[in-house]
């Protein structure tokens, strides 16, 4: 049997641009904290699309969300994911899977990712049966409808979302 008492942790990332941080996000972080050492949280800074929160709102949000959970941090990242993983030491990546429409994404994502980083692993998790039909999108478009999304994120989230859409309902005229 190998040593490993000498080895170097398992350090895994889990990333995504978490606006919001959902139910859905929560099941996978704590089905990955289980099966690495320690799993990283990456909030993207998301260039490409506009965010309903804010970065620093973002990590705030995963953060409470993840307080308490062994092995778990959240960090901020810009970038690719895999000179991300090259910075923190991780020798996978985890993703969140609800469906095959994800699936096929995903794994296309991973098949790139394997060309830029041969060494980084791609590791998919389905949430909880329950959780698989949230998404963010939905999410941020339900609460800007009135619709209850407390089934869906955590009490700090849905505040949140209630705050910024009650401003932004104050806004328009």
């Amino acid at each position: 049997m190998p040593d490993t008492s000498s080895s170097l942790p398992r350090i895994a990332v889990y990333s995504g641009t978490f606006d919001p941080f959902t139910l859905g996000h929560e099941d996978v972080v704590r089905r990955a904290a289980g099966l690495f050492d320690q799993l990283l949280v990456a909030v993207a800074v998301a260039h490409h699309k506009k965010t309903l929160f804010s970065l620093a709102e973002r990590v705030r949000q995963v953060e409470q969300a993840m307080a308490g959970v062994p092995g778990v941090s959240v960090r901020p990242f810009e970038g690719l994911i895999m000179d991300f993983c090259a910075e923190q030491g991780a020798c996978a990546v985890v993703r969140g899977v609800r469906n095959l429409s994800d699936f096929d994404y995903e794994a296309q994502m991973a098949a790139m990712n394997r060309k830029l980083r041969p060494s980084v692993e791609t590791v998919f998790l389905l949430p909880d049966a329950p959780l698989q039909c949230i998404s963010s999108t939905l999410v941020r478009e339900i609460s800007k409808l009135g619709g209850d999304v407390s089934q869906m994120v955590g009490a700090p989230v849905a505040a949140a979302l209630q705050l910024a859409h009650a401003g932004a309902g104050s806004q328009k005229g």
